[in-house]
């Protein structure tokens, strides 16, 4: 049975006392009980908020492949896991995108997440002058094939996929539900190409392209999106809520 998730990511936004009063309003709140609730938050905030988290799972939105080493201001997986950190947002556009992160390296960083039992949101999705050419379905089916299609089956369990269509980042615009749903069909089709029926059902898929409490219903009820990963409507507790309710 596929979870349905709704998933905030902060980036480079908020404080610890943000975040320490956002947790607190969201979990005054009785949450559906069907419902995943993760955020995505800046490095410095994750071993305050995760004590004082309730039902909120705590991401973080990165980290390094190596274990250790002279790597000047990054973090590692090891050092997520000692503060109880239970999720990674792995290959998010915008570290594709500004720090020129490969498939190759996205796939050695989830490689040692899930060594040291955490779970990755991986990320995925096509730029504006693709969907123009109508070139995403192979353009998203060959980050995959670059990426998550080289995990196992049994790695595929702590996988959550998140589709971003760059183009509807921080844009205001939004691929329709239709479209939405479109892009999900494909994706779960390469997932039960290469990893059968089991995964390929079992897999949450999100939706992640400017997801609002105005869209947030009509497209979380398509067929194969399993909730969002939500970005600036995250930073709003009524609006985040409004999204979470929204199943």
């Amino acid at each position: 049975m596929r979870k349905n998730i709704a998933a905030g990511n902060w980036k480079m936004n908020t404080d610890l006392s943000f975040g320490q009063d956002f947790v607190k309003k969201i979990n005054d709140f009785e949450l559906p009980s069907d419902v995943t609730v993760i955020i995505g938050v800046p490095f410095l905030s994750i071993a305050g908020l995760v004590p004082v988290s309730g039902k909120i799972s705590i991401a973080a939105q990165n980290c390094h492949q190596e274990e250790s080493g002279a790597y000047t201001g990054e973090i590692s997986a090891s050092m997520l896991k000692s503060v109880d950190c239970k999720y990674v947002i792995l290959g998010h556009s915008e570290r594709r995108q500004y720090f020129s992160e490969t498939d190759e390296l996205i796939l050695a960083k989830m490689h040692k997440v899930m060594e040291h039992g955490m779970k990755v949101i991986y990320c995925c999705g096509e730029p504006l002058h693709v969907r123009e050419k109508e070139e995403q379905a192979v353009f998203v089916e060959n980050q995959l094939k670059d990426s998550i299609c080289k995990l196992t089956k049994e790695q595929m369990e702590n996988v959550i996929i998140a589709y971003e269509p760059i183009w509807a980042i921080g844009t205001g615009k939004t691929a329709s539900p239709d479209q939405a749903q479109s892009m999900h069909k494909h994706i779960r089709g390469i997932l039960l190409n290469t990893f059968g029926e089991n995964t390929a059902a079992e897999t949450s898929i999100l939706y992640g392209g400017s997801v609002k409490p105005a869209n947030a219903k009509e497209i979380f009820s398509k067929a194969d999106v399993d909730g969002g990963l939500v970005g600036g409507a995250s930073l709003k507790p009524d609006s985040f809520l409004d999204i979470i309710q929204s199943f």
